[in-house]
């Protein structure tokens, strides 16, 4: 059973070092287990931390986590999912908006990286487009449509409005396929045709449209469907 961090010296202490040192003085189990505030009668906060970080492979892998995987680990509830999901969300919005850490687009495999785990597994269709500078950099990203979602009700112009107004070089389409099976339909690649179209009208390039399946995608573009 692991020893309560109250117990622990106060230098040994991750909340208390935090204050009285800074934030930059803790390593990310530590500010993780500040986060988390406690533990389990197994483990503390720390030891919770720990093996979080060792289950999904450091920070990068606990940002990349599928919100389920979280809820589901053993000794993170409801308000402790909640907490460190709001935590990795305001670090990778974070990560987009700093200047030459702006997330690159270079090919399919980064759209579907990106995406996965935040259209890839829902239950609703959701239509998702980013925006990208000269540097195939994203600039912001916009759901045109969620649920039930029928191409006939997205327009280019849902697609191309906010790119006009940010100045967007470049966009890239995804949506999901709840069924799991990413295999472009016909309306699909209708669809794709018109915004292909509008795309040449307004000069501003589509790069893909990507449909995202359970665990796999399909890239238009590379499927030359477009």
């Amino acid at each position: 059973m692991g020893e309560k961090i109250k117990n622990l010296p106060e230098e040994l202490r991750p909340r208390e070092r935090l204050l009285r040192h800074g934030p930059e003085s803790l390593n990310p189990a530590e500010l993780l287990a500040v986060l988390l505030g406690s533990g389990t009668p197994q483990e503390n906060a720390l030891e919770l931390a720990l093996r979080l970080l060792t289950t999904f492979g450091g920070l990068k892998g606990l940002i990349e986590v599928h919100p389920e995987q979280l809820k589901s680990f053993k000794g993170i509830g409801q308000a402790k999912a909640a907490k460190l999901l709001a935590a990795l969300e305001l670090a990778r919005r974070y990560y987009e908006l700093t200047g030459e850490d702006k997330l690159n687009f270079l090919n399919p495999d980064d759209v579907y990286n990106y995406l996965r785990y935040k259209i890839g597994h829902k239950k609703q269709e959701q239509v998702v487009v980013l925006y990208l500078n000269t540097k195939n950099q994203l600039c912001g990203e916009n759901v045109v449509a969620i649920g039930g979602v029928n191409h006939a009700g997205v327009s280019p112009g849902d697609i191309f409005r906010e790119a006009v107004k940010i100045g967007a070089y470049a966009v890239i389409i995804a949506h999901n396929h709840p069924s799991g099976d990413p295999t472009p339909s016909k309306e699909d690649i209708d669809f794709t045709g018109r915004v292909k179209k509008a795309s040449e009208i307004l000069g501003i390039k589509l790069l893909d449209h990507l449909i995202l399946g359970e665990n796999k995608y399909i890239s238009m573009k590379a499927e030359r469907l477009f």
